[in-house]
């Protein structure tokens, strides 16, 4: 969803390559280690993938909420230094997309 695959293509290639073995893993009904729920989203649907390299922490963002998809919601470098919570401009990128993704979701596969 939005610049997700552009961002994800930002990261340094070991990085690329742990986000991809995640994603690939959602979409065979796994979970990854590295892949915890995130907090707000009311369950298991919305997950992250949190990865350091080279003293930096990068964390993808992915919903398996929606049958038969999964789709990556916010691709990003944590910047903030302050404890591990996800910063409020990048939870509402992430709340925006998910709405979005429901929307992609239903014209996809129509009312269920």
């Amino acid at each position: 969803m939005g610049s997700s695959r552009k961002d994800l293509k930002s990261f340094p290639a070991e990085v690329q390559d742990e986000m991809g073995y995640a994603l690939r893993d959602a979409q065979f009904g796994g979970r990854r280690v590295n892949a915890k729920v995130l907090t707000g989203f009311g369950g298991a649907g919305v997950l992250e993938v949190v990865d350091d390299f080279d003293r930096k922490t990068y964390r993808a963002v992915y919903t398996v909420r929606f049958e038969g998809a999964v789709y990556v919601l916010h691709a990003f470098e944590k910047k903030s230094k302050h404890g591990i919570a996800t910063p409020k401009t990048d939870m509402d990128v992430i709340r925006a997309r998910l709405k979005a993704a429901g929307e992609h979701h239903l014209m996809w596969k129509g009312p269920t």
